[in-house]
């Protein structure tokens, strides 16, 4: 069932409607600022299996848990450290996701295992008041399968999971963009998980010191984050990231593979061969290509194309969580 609401003043029917399925168990599609996501009753095992299945999800990956304010994620969490409330009250609601260590309420399912639970207030004004209305805490990962692009409009939700949703609630595009910032405060000192719009340039600023991880976990492991699978974000057609130097010897070798009989599509901030097609160009601004990025990648695939040329993104902190998803992207 696709429900279609006002993505700033969403309609209090609706709502009530998406959040009974929630409450029962069902599973619900709704928009976050980020992406969309696949929400299920963060409390019922059962309801989160499903989530598992309709993904294709390997168990060992966590799951955010969304709830309406900072109180609700307090519940759902055995320790409150400061930096949780400093960095609650700097980016809540907010692309921003604390993992904590979790309270027994919160099932294994929910966590892979992990003595810690990932916890996040969202911004979208339909998540929002989806939460408020179902008064449930809503597990609830990107809304496609498990590694593939993840969905910024309704249209990608239903393109990529079909009926395996009892429902899609239709809020128009995700302004974000890309997944939410990560930070463990779990550990003996606070960790960045995932990189994201929030950068830890901005984290630092609010708590002083914060780690990077030492290096992804193992394949079998249960990963301390959602978003740390080496693949993740890639659409169907192969991925290059196409390095400043290198620039003009791949788009020349790219443009002799067209020459071949393929179809070579790019997400360019420069100029290409226009034997490359089709191409979208980018923003220069890491807000605006992280809004635009998945958006497009589902737009080259769905145009047929075999592989994609991406430039290479500045180095800078704030364009880490791109980098972080392009280098996922490109993964084989």
């Amino acid at each position: 069932m696709l429900l279609k609401v006002h993505p700033d003043h969403p309609e209090p029917a609706t709502l009530a409607h998406a959040a009974q399925v929630l409450r029962a168990g069902g599973l619900v599609a709704f928009p976050t600022e980020t992406v969309y996501g696949l929400g299920a009753h963060a409390l019922d095992p059962q309801a989160v299996a499903r989530i598992f299945a309709a993904k294709g999800r390997p168990s060992y990956n966590p799951l955010i848990v969304h709830v309406a304010d900072a109180d609700a994620a307090r519940r759902l969490a055995s320790q409150w450290p400061d930096e949780a409330r400093l960095l609650a009250d700097a980016f809540w609601p907010g692309p921003l996701t604390l993992v904590l260590p979790k309270d027994g309420a919160v099932p294994d399912a929910v966590t892979a295992g992990l003595p810690s639970v990932a916890l996040r207030v969202p911004a979208h004004p339909v998540a929002y008041a989806l939460l408020r209305v179902a008064g449930i805490p809503v597990a609830a990962p990107s809304a496609n399968r498990s590694t593939q692009v993840s969905p910024t409009t309704a249209a990608h939700v239903l393109q990529g999971l079909g009926d395996r949703v009892d429902v899609i609630v239709d809020g128009g595009p995700c302004p974000v963009g890309i997944e939410s910032t990560v930070i463990s405060l779990a550990g003996p000192r606070p960790t960045l998980l995932r990189p994201g719009t929030v950068s830890i340039d901005d984290l630092r600023a609010v708590i002083g010191d914060v780690a990077l991880p030492s290096a992804d976990p193992h394949a079998a492991d249960a990963r301390p984050s959602p978003g740390m699978m080496d693949r993740h974000y890639a659409p169907r057609a192969t991925v290059r990231i196409v390095p400043g130097e290198d620039r003009d010897r791949a788009i020349e070798a790219a443009a002799r593979e067209v020459d071949g009989g393929r179809r070579i599509g790019g997400l360019m901030l420069h100029e290409a061969d226009p034997r490359i097609a089709p191409v979208i160009r980018m923003p220069a601004d890491p807000a605006g290509y992280a809004s635009r990025l998945y958006a497009a990648l589902h737009e080259l695939d769905d145009a047929g194309c075999d592989a994609i040329l991406i430039d290479a993104v500045p180095e800078d902190p704030a364009w880490a969580g791109i980098r972080d998803r392009l280098r996922r992207a490109a993964h084989r």
